[in-house]
C-alpha cells in the first residue's frame, strides 16, 4: 500500500471511530462522578433543590452527582467556574433567576454570559414568595399596604437579603406594578432581617415561603399575600397579590440545570430526559412541594427563549427601579 493510501486508510479509520464513539459516549454517560456547582452557600433554596435532583440523578444513572458549593460575588464565582469547565457533561451548574436572568443587568462587566456560555439541561422548579409584615404594622392586606405606601411615599422600609436578591427585586417589581415607593433596607440574609421585621423597624419583607413559614406559623410575623399565580397549599387562607389588588403581579424564583455551551448534544439530551424522569418521581415531587415549589416541565427548546425573555424583563425592572449596578 502506498503511503498516500495508508494515510487515507488511517484517516477513514479515525473518522469511523469518532462517528461510532459519539453516540456510544452519550449512551454510556456518565462513567464517573458528575459535579453539580451551586453558586450559593449550603442550606439555601438553590442548594436544597440541587441536592434533591442530584440525589435522584445519582440513583437513576448509577454515578454520583456531587453538589459543590462555590459561593461568592452574588453567584458570579460559581457561575463563572461552570462556564469555564470542560464541556464534557461532568460539570453542571444549578442556575436560578439571579445568575441566569438578573446578573446581566446588575454587573457592568459580568464574567460569563447565560446564553453564550451555557447549554440548558432542563428547568427544575419554581417557588413563589410570601409577603410578610410586622405584627404591629398598620396594613392587614395588600390593598392597605398600597394605600399606606401611597400616603407615605418612601417612609415604609422593606427588607431583603441583599441588593439584587429575589427578596429585593420581587419587591421592586411590586412597587412598579402598584405605583408606590418604599425604602430598601438590605441585610446579610433572612435571619438578621427578621429581627428588624419583628421589631417593626423594617416592617415589610418578600421572602420565600420555606424560609418564612416557621415565622408565620409561630406568630412572629403576619402573611399578607403570596406572589404566585395561585394560592399556596402551605398557606391556603392567604390570597395572592394579584387577587389582593395588584392584578398583574406574579413572582417566582426559578431553578434549572445548565452545562458548558459546547457539551455534546446527545449528552445534554440524555440529561434532559433524566431530569424529566426525576421530576416525575413521587418522592422528588413531595420534597419540592414541601418547600412550596412546583416542578417546571419545560421543553428543552423553550428554555433558552424563556431565559432571554427573563433577562429582558429584569433589565427593565433594574433600570426603572434604579437598582444599583455593580462594576
Amino acid at each position: 500500500m502506498s503511503s498516500r493510501c495508508h494515510a487515507l486508510a488511517i484517516t477513514a479509520g479515525v473518522l469511523a471511530i469518532v462517528t461510532v464513539s459519539t453516540p456510544l459516549s452519550a449512551q454510556d454517560y456518565p462513567t464517573r462522578p458528575v459535579t453539580v456547582i451551586v453558586p450559593q452557600p449550603p442550606g439555601g433554596g438553590t442548594d436544597i433543590i440541587a441536592r434533591i435532583i442530584a440525589h435522584q440523578l445519582s440513583v437513576q444513572l448509577g454515578q454520583p452527582f456531587v453538589v459543590e458549593n462555590k459561593a461568592g460575588a452574588g453567584t458570579v464565582v460559581g457561575s463563572t467556574a461552570a462556564a469555564n469547565a470542560a464541556p464534557d457533561g461532568y460539570t453542571l451548574l444549578t442556575g436560578l433567576s439571579a445568575n441566569m436572568a438578573v446578573n446581566p443587568s446588575l454587573f457592568v462587566n459580568l464574567s460569563y454570559d447565560p446564553i453564550r456560555d451555557f447549554a440548558p439541561v432542563g428547568m427544575l422548579a419554581e417557588f413563589p414568595f410570601v409577603v410578610v409584615v410586622s405584627n404591629n404594622f398598620a396594613a392587614h392586606s395588600i390593598k392597605e399596604l398600597v394605600a399606606l405606601a401611597k400616603a407615605k411615599p418612601g417612609e415604609i422600609n422593606f427588607a431583603s437579603g441583599g441588593n439584587g436578591t429575589g427578596q429585593h427585586l420581587s419587591t421592586e417589581l411590586f412597587e412598579l406594578e402598584a405605583g408606590i415607593r418604599m425604602t430598601h433596607v438590605p441585610y446579610r440574609g433572612a435571619a438578621p432581617a427578621y429581627t428588624d421585621i419583628m421589631s417593626g423597624q423594617t416592617p415589610v419583607f418578600f421572602d420565600n415561603i420555606a424560609s418564612a413559614l416557621g415565622q408565620i406559623k409561630g406568630g412572629s410575623v403576619r402573611a399578607l399575600a403570596v406572589t404566585g399565580s395561585e394560592r399556596s397549599p402551605q398557606l391556603p387562607d392567604v390570597p395572592t397579590v394579584a387577587e389582593s389588588g395588584v392584578p398583574e403581579y406574579v413572582y417566582y424564583v426559578w431553578f434549572g440545570l445548565w452545562a458548558p455551551k459546547a457539551t455534546p448534544r446527545p449528552i445534554v439530551e440524555k440529561l434532559y430526559a433524566q431530569v424529566q424522569k426525576a421530576l416525575a418521581d413521587p418522592a422528588v415531587k413531595e420534597r419540592i412541594a414541601a418547600d412550596a415549589g412546583v416542578p417546571m416541565k419545560m421543553p428543552l427548546a423553550e428554555t433558552a427563549p424563556f431565559v432571554k425573555a427573563e433577562i429582558v424583563k429584569w433589565a427593565d425592572v433594574v433600570k426603572r427601579a434604579g437598582v444599583p449596578v455593580q462594576q
